[in-house]
C-alpha cells in the first residue's frame, strides 16, 4: 500500500512538473563596458517584472556581454545548450546583438533584441527588435532638421554597424528632403578624444550635426563639438536618449535635439497618443523602484519585453511545453503574428515581412532644456 502510494505521488509529481515547466528567460546585456549604460537599465527592468506569466513561473539567467561581441556569442551558446531558454532577450549593444543572431537562429531560439541591429534580409526568421529602426527615426530627426532650415549637416558616428546604420539611413532621408551631407568622421567606441574628427567637421561649416553614439560614450563628442565652438545644430540618435547624456556632457548636453521614442516623456505626450497609457505606466512602475528621473529608451524595452511576452506566451502553451524546441517555435510564430500591439515605445506589428515593426510616426524629438528631456512642439 505504501508502495502504490509512493508509485502515485511520483507520478503525480512527475505530471504536474511537467505541466508547470518554468519559462527560461535568457537576458545578455552590456552590465560593463562603453554600453553598460544602455544594459543596466534593461537588467533593472527586468528584475521586477511578475514572477509568472501565463500562470508559468519565469526563470531569468542574466549574463554580462561586457559590451563585447565574443563575450556576447558565449553568452548566447550557454543559454541554448546549458540553459536551454525558451527566448533570449538582447544585446542593446548593436555589435553583440548582430553576431548572436547566429547562435540563435541556428538553435531555433527567439531573440528579442534591444537594440536596432541590422541584418542582411532572410537572417532575421528568429530576431526581433525592441527599438525602432533607423530609418524610422531618421524619417522623424531630418524632419526636424528641415522645419529647422538645415541645409547641410555633418556625420559624427561610430565605426561599427550602429554608426554605418545610422549613415545610411540619413544619406536616404536627407537625399528625399535636399539636406547635403558635407562631411562624415567616425570614432570607435573604445576611443577617449575626437579632436581631429570635430575639427574637420565644423571647418565644413555645416548647419548641423549628427552624432551616433549611445549612453555614456554619446557625451565626449558632444563635449568636443560644443567645446570648438559649433554655432549650429546638434542632433543625437534614439541610442543617446539618457540622462547619462545631460550627467556626461552637463551643460554641453543644453539645446541638443534627441530623437526617442515615446516612452521617455510619457507625461508630456498628448492624451491621443495611442501609447500615452503604456508609458505612464512604465515611467511610473521603474521610478517608483529606481527613483525620479531614472527611465531611459532602453528602460522602456524592459517593459516592452514584457508586454509582448504576455501577449504571446499564452499562444505558444497552447502548442507545447516550456523548454521544448516546439515550444520555442510555436513562440516565434506568435510574436510574428500577434498582431497591432501597443506598447510604451510606440505600436508594434511584427509580420513575417517584418521584424521592426514601428510605422514613421514612431519617433519622438526631444530637446534638452534646463537639464532634462522637452518634446519639440
Amino acid at each position: 500500500m505504501t508502495f502504490k502510494k509512493t508509485t502515485l505521488a511520483a507520478v503525480l509529481a512527475l505530471i504536474v512538473g511537467i505541466a508547470h515547466a518554468d519559462i527560461t528567460i535568457g537576458v545578455v546585456q552590456p552590465l560593463t563596458g562603453p554600453a553598460s549604460g544602455l544594459g543596466i537599465p534593461v537588467k533593472n527592468g527586468i528584475a521586477i517584472w511578475p514572477k509568472t506569466i501565463a500562470g508559468e513561473t519565469l526563470k531569468v539567467v542574466v549574463l554580462d556581454d561586457a559590451t563585447d561581441p565574443t563575450t556576447g556569442v558565449k553568452d548566447a551558446q550557454r543559454l541554448v545548450t546549458e540553459d536551454k531558454a525558451d527566448v533570449i532577450i538582447g544585446s542593446s549593444a548593436t555589435p553583440v546583438a548582430i553576431p548572436m543572431a547566429d547562435v540563435t537562429a541556428e538553435a531555433g531560439t527567439p531573440q528579442i533584441a534591444t537594440s536596432p541591429a541590422g541584418l542582411p534580409p532572410g537572417k532575421d526568421k528568429w530576431f526581433f527588435r525592441l527599438p525602432q529602426s533607423n530609418d524610422v527615426m531618421a524619417f522623424a530627426l531630418v524632419a526636424h532638421m528641415k522645419k529647422q532650415n538645415v541645409k547641410t549637416v555633418g556625420f559624427l558616428g561610430y565605426t561599427d554597424a550602429y554608426g554605418e546604420l545610422w549613415l545610411k539611413a540619413l544619406t536616404n532621408e536627407a537625399a528625399k528632403n535636399g539636406i547635403k551631407i558635407v562631411a562624415t568622421e567616425r570614432f570607435a567606441r573604445s576611443d577617449t578624444s575626437v579632436t581631429g574628427q570635430v575639427l574637420k567637421l565644423t571647418s565644413a561649416n555645416p548647419d548641423a550635426i549628427l552624432i551616433v553614439a549611445s549612453g555614456s560614450g554619446a557625451g565626449m563628442p558632444q563635449k568636443a563639438v560644443m567645446e570648438r565652438g559649433f554655432k549650429g545644430k546638434v542632433y543625437q540618435t534614439h541610442a543617446a536618449a539618457t540622462q547619462d547624456l545631460m550627467r556626461t556632457a552637463g551643460k554641453d548636453a543644453e539645446g541638443t535635439f534627441v530623437v526617442s521614442g515615446p516612452a521617455t516623456v510619457a507625461e508630456q505626450l498628448p492624451d491621443s497618443h495611442p501609447s500615452k497609457a503604456a508609458a505612464v505606466a512604465f515611467v511610473q512602475g521603474y521610478e517608483k523602484v529606481y527613483g525620479p528621473g531614472s527611465r531611459n529608451q532602453f528602460a522602456g524595452h524592459s517593459a516592452d519585453a514584457l508586454t509582448v511576452l504576455e501577449k504571446a506566451v499564452p499562444v505558444a502553451l497552447k502548442k507545447a511545453k516550456p523548454g521544448t524546441p516546439e515550444f520555442r517555435a510555436a513562440l516565434r510564430d506568435a510574436l510574428e503574428s500577434m498582431d497591432r500591439t501597443v506598447i510604451a515605445h510606440g505600436v508594434l506589428n511584427w509580420t513575417a515581412q517584418d521584424h521592426w515593426g514601428y510605422t514613421t510616426e514612431t519617433g519622438v524629438m526631444l530637446k534638452v532644456v534646463n537639464g532634462v528631456f522637452k518634446v519639440e512642439q
